[in-house]
Parts: structure tokens; C-alpha cells; sequence
């Protein structure tokens, strides 16, 4: 493949597949995500609106491409969620995947989901989703990659699956980490409004907080009662995995010890520890 190559953004999100293939020379020839909310954001950074819901597009309808790009929802594989699978509508998108690649025979494809995807339900979910994509004629290869060891102040556990066309014979292996000395204090603002900041009587604390920085997470304590949302971790440490969906006084984010004080993090402290450029905008 050339340095130049086009790929599609499936569920696309706000984003983030797009900045990192066109980062490496990668263009982008069509797009499409279901959400109104993270088309307006994508239209805000990239200047182009992504098609909507992917059951509605027709194969031929979209342009020819080197690389299909996708996240495909990962709620009903979720340990987070109710773990349904393919019973799950979002579940089945996966298949929308395969009706594209089958029409397109792409070159590559770069897919991404949960880490629980591997298991869930026995490990028969993943099989049938490895003996598709075999079946439609790719070498398949996955591994479950943590953020954090590559840079990323954030756990972030992933599978990975990086399939090439057969007749290419490419060969590949997953980049080695990197162990980058990263902290979620490397991304703090210097100003934050109140609002963020928890009360200090809600807050139990069972464990002092560390000196010495780590890539693992570290928790001290908790915000009212143990649970997600409430957890409250160190600065000096990375952050566990954001959860969009997550409820409690900390959100999504967890709190985090900072200056002798709780709090929750802030939209750019989250963007820039999840690595979106600072000139990324969120108008919704």
C-alpha cells in the first residue's frame, strides 16, 4: 500500500479513526455514524456531515476504498453493559460490516471494539466474527492492546483486528508499547470552575496517595458509596477507562485527587488525555 491511501469511517464518532489514518497519509472518501450529536461535532472539525444510519446506505453507494475504518458499537459486548451480543440490533452491526467489505473487497480493514468482545458469550461471538471476516477472504490478526502502554494516560483496553485481502500475503505484527512515562497531572488545567470540585465530606479515603508515578491506575477512595462514578484515583497515576454512560458524582470520568481536593475532570482534560488536538471543538 502507498504512503497516499483512502479508507471509510464507519461509526465514525466524532472522529478519532479519522485524525489517525490522516495522520499517516490516509484520505477519507465517506463516512457515516448514526448519532445527530457526533455528526455535528465531526462536521464541526473535518467540514463534512457523515451519512447516517449504515443499514440505510447501499454497498455501491459508496466510493471505492483502500482501508475500512471501524469501531462497531461495543455496548452489547460491554462487561459495562448487558452483554446481549448479536441479540442486540447494535450488536448485528458488524454484519453491515461484512455486506461492505463483501461488495468492496478492500484491501485492509482496521476494526476496533471492547476487550470483552474475545469472550463474550464463551468466545463464540468473536469466532463467529473471525471465521466471517476469513470467510470473505482476509488474514486475520487481534490483540488486545491496553492505551496506556503506548502513551495514553488511560487504560483503555481494546481488541484490535487488523485484516489484510489473502491475495496481498502482507505480513504484520502489533507495534511493541512504548512505556512512555504518562500521568493524568500531565494533563490538568491550571483554572477550574468550582463546579467540578466534589464535597470533601462525601469523600472516603482508604489509602494514602502514591509519590512515585505508575501506568496502572491507583484508587484511593470513594465519593458517598463505593461504585462506578464514585471511585476517586490518583493524578500521579493513568485514568481507568471513560464511560460515556457511567452515573454518579464523579461521571464518567472518575474523580481524582488533585491539590488536596476532588474533582471531576474537565471536557478539555478528558480530550486531551483521550488525544484529540487542543483546536478539536465540541459544539454539542
Amino acid at each position: 500500500m502507498s504512503s497516499t491511501f483512502t479508507f471509510i469511517d464507519l461509526f465514525c464518532g466524532i472522529g478519532g479513526f479519522r485524525l489517525a489514518m490522516e495522520s499517516i497519509g490516509g484520505i477519507c472518501v465517506f463516512s457515516s455514524d448514526k448519532s445527530r450529536r457526533a455528526r455535528e461535532t465531526y462536521l464541526s472539525n473535518f467540514h463534512e456531515v457523515p451519512a447516517g444510519n449504515i443499514t440505510k446506505i447501499e454497498a455501491e453507494d459508496i466510493p471505492p476504498f483502500d482501508v475500512l475504518c471501524g469501531g462497531f458499537p461495543c455496548q452489547p459486548f460491554s462487561m459495562a453493559g448487558k452483554k446481549r451480543g448479536f441479540e442486540d440490533k447494535r450488536g448485528q452491526m458488524f454484519f453491515e460490516i461484512a455486506r461492505i467489505v463483501k461488495h468492496h473487497k478492500p484491501k485492509a480493514l482496521f476494526l476496533e471494539n471492547v476487550a470483552h468482545l474475545i469472550r463474550h458469550d464463551g468466545g463464540r461471538t468473536f469466532r463467529v466474527i473471525t471465521e466471517t471476516l476469513d470467510g470473505l477472504g482476509y488474514d486475520v490478526h487481534y490483540k488486545v492492546l491496553a492505551a496506556s502502554d503506548y502513551g495514553v494516560a488511560q487504560i483503555r483496553k481494546r481488541v484490535y483486528l487488523v485484516c489484510f485481502r489473502k491475495n496481498l500475503q502482507a505480513e504484520f505484527s502489533f507495534p511493541e508499547p512504548t512505556f512512555e512515562d504518562v500521568a493524568v497531572e500531565d494533563f490538568l488545567e491550571s483554572i477550574v470552575d468550582e463546579s467540578y470540585f466534589l464535597d470533601p465530606d462525601l469523600v472516603t479515603f482508604y489509602k494514602p496517595d502514591i509519590e512515585t508515578r505508575t501506568l496502572d491506575t491507583y484508587r484511593l477512595g470513594y465519593v458517598g458509596t463505593p461504585g462506578q462514578g464514585r471511585r476517586v484515583y490518583s493524578v500521579k497515576a493513568v485514568s481507568p477507562t471513560f464511560v460515556a454512560t457511567s452515573r454518579g458524582p464523579c461521571g464518567g470520568t472518575e474523580g481524582y485527587l488533585i491539590n488536596g481536593r476532588v474533582r471531576r475532570l474537565t471536557p478539555a482534560e478528558v480530550k486531551r488525555i483521550m488525544g484529540f488536538p487542543e483546536d478539536f471543538t465540541f459544539p454539542v
